[in-house]
């Protein structure tokens, strides 16, 4: 089984979620073996990936940063839809953080790239605005000797 797993942005900009989509679609498609998908389901490139990851077979694990993280949704479409894929995870690992903090997202992040083989970064190459951004875990990944595959459309700029 190959394992995969994603860090990236929570905010993508307008009209780059079908570049994104495509590439991690063309990153996954013809995979030859099962997959398992590591995602915090996070909205944006977390979900992006964990949708596109279901689409090609993959099986999904969700990685849950804290005991409130849910509480960090705060539009009801953007809970439905971590509530959706959450329920369509093969495995999900809660990590003991009782709170959702930058060292919580951090762990999280870390775990992803310590129990993947390759790790997708949805980035746009810039530092992490806070502990655990994606900039952190593409740091620590690429430390650890991860192979990070970078995701982004030049030119374009996070909002």
């Amino acid at each position: 089984m190959r394992r995969i797993g994603i860090t990236g942005h929570r905010f993508i900009p307008e009209g780059a979620g079908g570049h994104i989509r495509a590439r991690l679609r063309e990153a996954l498609h013809g995979h030859e073996g099962t997959l398992e998908a590591y995602s915090s389901l996070a909205v944006g490139a977390d979900q992006i990936f964990a949708d596109v990851a279901l689409s090609c077979g993959a099986e999904l694990t969700a990685v849950i940063p804290s005991g409130d993280y849910a509480d960090g949704f705060t539009e009801p479409a953007e809970l439905a839809r971590f509530q959706e894929l959450r329920g369509r995870a093969t495995r999900e690992v809660r990590l003991a953080f009782p709170h959702s903090t930058d060292e919580a997202y951090y762990a999280a992040g870390a775990y992803i790239a310590d129990n993947c083989d390759r790790l997708f970064a949805v980035w746009d190459g810039c530092p992490a605005r806070g502990l655990g951004g994606t900039a952190d875990i593409v740091h620590y990944a690429r430390g650890r000797g991860t192979p990070v595959t970078v995701i982004w459309r030049e030119g374009l700029k996070r909002p």
